[in-house]
């Protein structure tokens, strides 16, 4: 039932168990870039989980009493207290366990991060939006000008503050939070997007965040979410357990 690779639960499965003791459970979904950040932020704090995945396109009953939006990522304890919403689970792992903070400690900092990553929520439904086009043969020409626009707009901010992180010389919140809808470039069809010549700080922050541990841990080749996709749009059950 429970683990990464495990396949998900649908409807008509009973609801897991208490949490065990000294463990956080994350109700995930393997292809949810979403419920990627926060897998992200468990790996880089290194924070003992268990994660169960869920069957989105066929979702169990219990799902809406752990979310009211019946959605992932869930962050359940073992006290039965329930965190969802991407942003607020992974915000939750940095102030709730000790080791490397993710957010900044000054305020200004961090409302900055928050910031930047409420410009980049106005980029990801485009990307799905491009993609979608493209699959059913229309023109999505002003929408891939209208992407490259807004990614233009990371790349100014990454060379105006001269860092190779959006947060800074290492690795932060914002970069793990934006990092899975640029792990999907190739997925959606937009590689060349941050070519060398267009985006050069994008493309060495792209390169830098390859080598993160946490990256590495829980990166999806885009064969494998191109076959996800095809069912997925085809409202397929199997389509979250792809590959099992």
């Amino acid at each position: 039932m429970a683990g990464e690779s495990a396949r998900s639960l649908g409807k008509g499965s009973p609801a897991p168990g208490p949490v065990p003791e000294g463990l956080i459970r994350l109700y995930s979904m393997r292809f949810c870039p979403f419920a990627e950040r926060t897998r992200l932020v468990l790996k880089a704090k290194g924070i003992k989980h268990e994660t169960v995945n869920v069957n989105l396109k066929n979702k169990p009953d219990w799902l809406f009493e752990k979310n009211p939006f019946g959605l992932v990522p869930i962050l359940e304890t073992s006290k039965g207290q329930l965190i969802y919403e991407s942003p607020v689970t992974c915000e939750y792992l940095d102030e709730a366990y000790p080791g490397k903070k993710l957010l900044p400690a000054d305020p200004y900092e961090r409302a900055c991060q928050r910031m930047l990553l409420e410009r980049f929520s106005k980029l990801s439904p485009l990307a799905f939006k491009y993609l979608l086009a493209v699959k059913s043969g229309e023109d999505s020409s002003a929408l891939k000008a209208e992407f490259i626009e807004k990614i233009g707009e990371f790349e100014q901010i990454l060379a105006g503050r001269k860092t190779l992180f959006f947060g800074g010389d290492s690795v932060s919140m914002i970069d793990y939070m934006i990092w899975p809808w640029f792990e999907r470039l190739e997925f959606f069809q937009l590689p060349e997007i941050i070519c060398v010549r267009h985006a050069p700080k994008l493309r060495r922050w792209v390169e830098a965040m390859k080598n993160d541990p946490a990256v590495k841990a829980t990166v999806t080749d885009s064969q494998t979410l191109q076959g996800f996709f095809e069912l997925y749009v085809k409202n397929s059950p199997e389509a979250c357990d792809y590959g099992l």
